[in-house]
């Protein structure tokens, strides 16, 4: 009797410890599990991200390659800048959660905003490339262009008073450089604009690509900042759609203003002349963007709020009939 009970002791030691084994491995089993599964998405991550940066750093690039009357000096910092747009680009699409670009995980908000900008960048260097070096194409876009200038030209618009900001001496050529490039880049800019606002009214923008993550989305708005989520985004819709509005208007009325300490002429240089209309033109846009971006979040949070206080207000009159 003694040796069978301690046979079976031992049988049940054994088989104790065999379980507790068998179970401690699991947890460790599933912690390597997921430590493999994230590597493995961070490697993952770096061809798109690695791609992006390359095209941040080319469209940066864009201007001072296809004009020919880039100096050294203008063409090495321009390096510089593009080496580090391409940079940081790299790092925010290399990390699994945003940190400063908004509506990551919700296409084509930034996509929209590349191409558009892009485009701009492209036409507006290949017509400053044919004042000096004129081919068939830059000879068909500047027509084209100044065909477009001229439509938009008419009273009280961004494009007139881009135009009215030059001083009354300047050059002709100038001018109707300016109104050209000016009148392209404010076009596409609100082609933009009216393609996203598309996007958003008639194609269900973001919720038609599936679940919304707004703290994801949107890395720079704090939550914990004080008051209701929902005035807090609509009160920031308002002041982006504002100020997008008005910007156009009011940038070429403040440098005609301050025309006594900045001299307007000097966006005469190719690189000024193209950067410069590109933001002011781009600028804007993308805050009307975003303004249109946060107020659809806010109504998509308000129809969330109200579908579950209709289903507390079913729920409460079932519990009060039983």
């Amino acid at each position: 009797m003694p040796d069978e009970s301690r046979q079976k002791l031992g049988k049940n030691e054994a088989y104790r410890h065999n379980l507790v084994d068998q179970v401690g491995t699991r947890p460790r089993h599933r912690i390597a599990t997921d430590q493999v599964g994230r590597e493995r998405a961070v490697f993952s991550q770096i061809p798109g991200a690695l791609s992006r940066a390359i095209l941040i750093a080319m469209m940066v690039a864009t201007p001072s390659l296809l004009v020919p009357s880039t100096g050294p000096d203008t063409a090495q910092i321009v390096i510089v800048l593009s080496i580090l747009a391409g940079f940081m680009t790299f790092i925010e699409y290399y990390g699994r959660y945003p940190s400063i670009i908004e509506f990551r995980f919700a296409p084509p908000f930034n996509r929209l905003k590349f191409f558009a900008l892009s485009g701009i960048l492209i036409v507006l260097s290949l017509i400053c490339r044919g004042t000096t070096d004129p081919t068939g194409w830059t000879v068909l876009l500047t027509n084209m262009g100044s065909a477009l200038g001229e439509v938009v030209d008419f009273p009280y618009s961004p494009v007139r008073m881009v135009v009215l900001m030059m001083p009354a001496d300047a050059d002709q050529s100038l001018v109707d450089l300016v109104r050209t490039t000016s009148g392209i880049s404010y076009t596409v800019s609100l082609v933009m604009m009216f393609v996203f606002l598309t996007l958003v009214r008639l194609l269900g923008w973001p919720s038609r690509n599936g679940a919304f993550n707004v703290w994801v989305n949107l890395p720079l708005f704090d939550p914990t900042g004080g008051g209701d989520v929902l005035y807090r985004l609509r009160r920031d819709a308002g002041l982006n759609v504002v100020l997008g509005s008005l910007l156009p208007f009011l940038i070429p009325a403040a440098v005609r203003a301050a025309s006594d300490m900045i001299d307007p002429i000097s966006i005469a240089n190719p690189q000024t002349l193209i950067w410069t209309m590109t933001a002011w033109a781009f600028l804007p846009a993308s805050m009307l963007m975003r303004g249109i971006a946060m107020s659809r979040i806010a109504d998509m949070i308000e129809q969330k709020r109200r579908r579950a206080y209709a289903e507390d207000d079913i729920l409460g009159k079932g519990l009060q009939r039983a």
